[in-house]
């Protein structure tokens, strides 16, 4: 009895450790990256946004992917628009400074619905997507439940079929378990995250450099907080379980537009993910000798690609009564 006490007592003291380890560096990680936007509520959370441009030209909203946050786009690919455009970038619920309030709305269709709901508190309409890797599906599944209020869909590497489990970099997010995933989350994910982040940045980038600011600049030290991996893990799972139904979708997609790829995105596939669906009406192009975070690496180009599929959907969309 004695031993296993001693064991339990060991096995607290270091939970107890890493949990104020957790505490320490997601307080650096806040200061690192204060918030800089604004907050709006929606039905189960709220939506964390910046925005550029002049409200009354075209709204381009733009979606982050999987660990990810806004400042992926802040990075450079907004600014890259915004003189021409009313640019917003979300962080998705749960992510960054965005919340939501259980892990049943981390699949495709409730992230969806919250995005829509935060438009349509905005009074937008007609918004382009522009959503990058995990992003890109939550933007297929908006313009498939919401088609009248999207006028057209640039998607960058975009997560569109299901995979047989998440990317190599990603498979310690897969916990199904919610305790579970909050007691890693809360003692040591975050300390591993500190240490193997050299790591998951260079794969994440590959086979292009990663940039020296992206902890800051780009948001990354926003990952260093327990909610970052609660998030993440339940985004793993939430994908798995509503992948499929947005699948069913394609064949129905009624919004057009694009898909924009690096040709050696290690991440998600360009052949299982990008060229599958021009068969669904959507264009595509790739960058040769890029990677998966070209919104980062290539924001010209990727400005480039947007901006072209704006001016091939430049006629109205008919309303889905003349269909």
């Amino acid at each position: 009895m004695t031993v296993l006490l001693t064991i339990a007592l060991l096995i607290g003291v270091f939970l107890i450790g890493a949990n104020l380890w957790t505490r320490r560096l997601t307080r650096q990680g806040i200061a690192t990256v204060p918030q800089m936007g604004q907050i709006v509520p929606v039905n189960g959370g709220s939506i964390h946004y910046v925005e550029k441009g002049e409200p009354g030209k075209q709204t381009i909203l733009m979606i982050h992917g999987l660990t990810g946050q806004l400042q992926h786009f802040t990075y450079a690919l907004m600014d890259q628009l915004s003189q021409d455009y009313h640019v917003i970038a979300v962080d998705r619920p749960g992510c960054g400074y965005s919340t939501r309030d259980d892990a049943s709305l981390g699949t495709l269709t409730e992230q969806a619905r919250m995005i829509h709901e935060f438009m349509q508190k905005k009074g937008i309409s007609d918004a382009v997507l522009v959503g990058h890797s995990l992003g890109g599906a939550v933007s297929l599944a908006m313009a498939q439940a919401y088609p009248d209020d999207i006028k057209a869909l640039a998607l960058l590497a975009p997560l569109t079929h299901r995979m047989p489990g998440p990317p190599a970099i990603f498979k310690p997010l897969e916990i199904r378990t919610e305790w579970l995933r909050n007691l890693i989350g809360n003692t040591i994910a975050v300390p591993l995250a500190k240490k193997t982040a050299p790591h998951v940045i260079h794969e994440a980038f590959a086979p292009e450099a990663a940039p020296s600011d992206f902890l800051d600049r780009a948001g990354g030290a926003l990952g260093l907080r327990p909610s970052a991996f609660i998030t993440g893990s339940q985004d793993v799972i939430g994908i798995e379980a509503s992948i499929d139904g947005v699948n069913q979708g394609y064949k129905d997609l009624q919004v057009p537009g694009g898909i924009l790829y690096g040709s050696d995105d290690p991440i998600l596939s360009p052949a299982q993910h990008g060229v599958p669906m021009q068969q669904f009406g959507l264009s595509y192009e790739q960058l040769e000798n890029r990677g998966h975070m070209i919104l980062i690496t290539a924001p010209d180009e990727c400005a480039t690609f947007i901006r072209n599929v704006l001016d091939a959907t430049q006629t109205e969309k008919p309303k889905a009564e003349n269909r």
